[in-house]
């Protein structure tokens, strides 16, 4: 990867990865990404290497321990550290870079919990986890419209009825708004962006579940369909970080404390 890259260059990695998730995860995909020159784009370019990578992970449903680099290239630590995260529920876990039968695996992910971790600063790794949210989004709402599309009920699509495509529309309106937080310029006060950015992109994908779910009925429930598998992941990344009603109450009672809010938007 290069830095400073034009709108043609990031058009062409963009492809280039995502051709590669199709095909690789885990550690295979670690080793692809770092072939790639993922460290360096992330410490000279984290603007574009955040949102590119994790909605990439989302959207095709593959999955890589890079979360790992994002904290600890916030926090100075040394590069291949598994630090300890906070998750739902007030429990920590570390994100294992291999894998093995001992591993446990949430969603997909291989995610260990541990006794304990230190609060650090994860402004960037909420927003990492953020974009991934919105990749897994957006990968449902894509199954949800082709399946919309080509189921047909009473002689027509039943993307023509008002209900199924109310409910899309809902699930496109949650990720686009989802994106635009996460695209916020952070000028002040990261930690209240990042965490607000978070709860918004989790938010998103648990409306892209709900909705999409109703819209793909009863095959949506099915092990052959992708679905339940952006669904699981979904859930879980909602509480990694900190989930989207635990963040959304951290941030009102800091507000109520504070007595004011800060403009977090120039208009």
């Amino acid at each position: 990867m290069s830095t400073a890259m034009d709108a043609t260059s990031l058009a062409l990695l963009e492809d280039t990865l995502r051709k590669i998730m199709a095909s690789a995860s885990g550690p295979a995909l670690d080793q692809a990404l770092a072939e790639l020159g993922w460290a360096e784009m992330l410490s000279e370019d984290p603007d574009a290497a955040i949102p590119l990578v994790f909605r990439l992970l989302g959207e095709t449903g593959a999955h890589a321990s890079v979360l790992n680099d994002v904290v600890l290239e916030t926090i100075g630590g040394l590069p291949g550290g598994t630090p300890p995260m906070p998750y739902a529920g007030g429990s920590w876990v570390i994100w294992e870079r291999s894998e093995s039968a001992g591993n446990t695996v949430l969603g997909g992910l291989p995610l260990r919990q541990v006794p304990n971790g230190e609060l650090m600063r994860l402004g960037e790794a909420r927003r990492a986890v953020g974009w991934w949210l919105v990749g897994s989004a957006r990968a449902m709402l894509a199954l949800a419209r082709r399946h919309a599309l080509d189921r047909t009920q009473f002689g027509k699509p039943i993307a023509g009825f008002q209900a199924i495509r109310h409910r899309l529309a809902e699930t496109l309106v949650a990720i686009e708004g989802a994106e635009a937080t996460l695209t916020v310029p952070v000028t002040e006060s990261p930690d209240l962006t990042s965490m607000l950015a978070k709860a918004a992109a989790g938010r998103a994908a648990l409306t892209a579940a709900k909705h999409c779910q109703q819209v793909l009925a009863g095959v949506g429930f099915t092990a052959e369909h992708d679905l339940h598998r952006h669904i699981e992941r979904a859930l879980v990344l909602d509480g990694l970080l900190g989930n989207a009603r635990d963040l959304t109450r951290r941030v009102g009672g800091g507000l109520r404390a504070r007595g004011s809010a800060p403009r977090l938007v120039q208009l």
